[in-house]
């Protein structure tokens, strides 16, 4: 018995999210795979958080790494939703059933939050149910309604090379909104303004009003990191910004930033001077689809 669990790309709302923003997320075709018929020999905390040792599946998340590296792609998201997915299964639950996958959520979220000291709970949102999702948090709890990208939308990942520490960048966000309160909500809420455009052009299926979208979200997104004195872009990535805005597309990180994968969202793949100027920036471009499935039964 197998299971497997997508991971995700957070395409605007971040940071904002945990205020109470709503972000877009979308679960993508590299999946956490766990072994029912093995036991695994060191689960991960998360997991350990919501289930015995003695009944941790092994995983091979190894499609959400790049060698010994974490791609910033929600892998310990999907672990643990893969190894409650398989322990669901064994009592003979459908994983593709609404009440099951709502329970499955708030269990993973549960163990996840406990381990990660809170957080938004957008990846596992992905990892359960796939596809596009507006993601927010109400009285900590996580809601969530199904979305499409626009037709004609193309979204190309990039690696930076190195992983982020996202409890580092949190921290240096948080620690302006105790120095300057008022220019960490100005921050928080021009994320949040364009996480709401981009939404909205999403439900109205409007691919233009999008990606102004999108670019917005890459200028708030960078407007927070100067202000924070955090690397949410790297200083060597943001020559890539404007290059993307000149062929009508947007380059922004996705998630917390500073490092791990960066999302060119666009109405066509990446020009070639943008691809090369990425590569001269040490960046590799790491492919991948979205996933509209989410956790479900390996074949």
């Amino acid at each position: 018995m197998k299971v497997i669990a997508p991971g995700k790309l957070l395409l605007a709302g971040a940071y904002a999210v945990l205020d109470g923003a709503s972000a877009l997320v979308v679960a993508v075709d590299r999946h956490a795979v766990a072994d029912g018929s093995r036991v695994a020999k060191s689960p991960t905390p998360e997991v350990l958080a919501a289930m015995r040792a003695e009944d941790a599946p092994e995983v091979d998340a190894s499609a959400l790494r790049e060698g010994s590296f974490k791609l910033g792609l929600g892998s310990s998201a999907a672990m643990l939703v893969a190894s409650l997915g398989v322990a669901a299964a064994r009592a003979g639950k459908d994983l593709l059933g609404p009440d099951v996958r709502a329970a499955l959520f708030a269990e993973a979220r549960k163990a996840h939050a406990a381990v990660q000291d809170g957080g938004s709970g957008v990846d596992v949102a992905a990892s359960v149910y796939g596809g596009a999702l507006e993601y927010s948090l109400s009285a900590g709890e996580g809601r969530m309604s199904v979305l499409n990208l626009p037709a004609g939308a193309v979204v190309s990942v990039f690696w930076c090379g190195a992983p982020a520490v996202t409890t580092g960048m949190r921290a240096r966000v948080d620690a302006l909104r105790g120095r300057d309160p008022s220019v960490y909500t100005s921050r928080i809420d021009g994320i949040a303004a364009a996480a709401t455009r981009v939404i909205a052009a999403a439900r109205a299926n409007d691919l233009p009003a999008f990606l102004g979208g999108e670019r917005a979200t890459a200028e708030a997104m960078v407007a927070l990191g100067r202000d924070a004195d955090a690397p949410i872009v790297p200083p060597g990535l943001l020559p890539l910004i404007p290059l993307a805005e000149a062929d009508g597309a947007a380059f922004l990180p996705s998630g917390a930033g500073g490092g791990d994968v960066f999302v060119h969202v666009g109405a066509a793949p990446t020009s070639a001077r943008f691809s090369a100027a990425a590569t001269a920036a040490g960046m590799c471009r790491i492919p991948m689809t979205l996933d509209p499935h989410g956790v479900r039964p390996f074949p």
